[in-house]
């Protein structure tokens, strides 16, 4: 590992992270596929991906990531949450209500765009190290933020409502970057791990 690259855990329980792990080795950082809460300590940052959100908390409990994760978080170590991502680490879940880690301040609502048929291809704009850029978006069984705590900060937006958020360390978006040619997000979480390695 070069002294700039920075080692970014994606949990590869389920869902795209096979994706996620490409997109960070285009951004420059090392990527790791983490399968066990003790390959965390060896980690930089963090990327939880999408997936339905029962099943990867179901398995999350199962290998005990949940107080790893809270550890890592705790630790000032920046997580990057996608669509069910996102859900697992905002503080409040709506439709229905379950179980999340509440290390953002935003209230999400499940599968608020419909079904899998309901999926869609959006473009936006994000503002993200700059001014605002184009960014493409896709959707797939997506959550929305419902609530922005005051502390969050919106990063790019779809017909008015966030779908890309940050506060402090932590970084959420409804939609699936991983699935563009775009790397701007996974880009700026790169940027966010190198920054808060650089504060460690």
């Amino acid at each position: 590992m070069t002294e700039n690259e920075v080692r970014i855990g994606v949990l590869a329980l389920q869902g795209d992270f096979a994706l996620h792990a490409k997109a960070l080795v285009r951004c420059g950082a090392e990527a790791v596929e983490v399968r066990k809460p003790a390959e965390l300590a060896t980690c930089d940052g963090l990327v939880i991906p999408g997936g339905e959100s029962t099943t990867l908390l179901k398995l999350m409990d199962e290998w005990g990531f949940v107080p790893a994760i809270e550890k890592f978080h705790a630790e000032g170590k920046p997580i990057f949450g996608t669509c069910a991502g996102l859900i697992v680490l905002a503080r409040e879940v709506e439709n229905p209500r379950q179980f999340s880690l509440g290390l953002i301040d935003v209230t999400v609502e499940r599968n608020a765009y419909g079904r899998q048929r309901e999926s869609f291809e959006a473009s936006g704009a994000a503002r993200l190290d700059g001014p605002p850029a184009p960014l493409e978006m896709v959707f797939i069984r997506a959550p929305r933020i419902r609530r922005v705590g005051p502390g969050v900060e919106p990063l790019a937006e779809h017909r008015g409502e966030p779908v890309l958020a940050r506060q402090g360390t932590v970084l959420v978006a409804t939609f699936h970057p991983e699935l563009t040619e775009d790397t701007a997000v996974h880009r700026y979480f790169c940027d966010l791990v190198r920054r808060a390695q650089a504060a460690a």
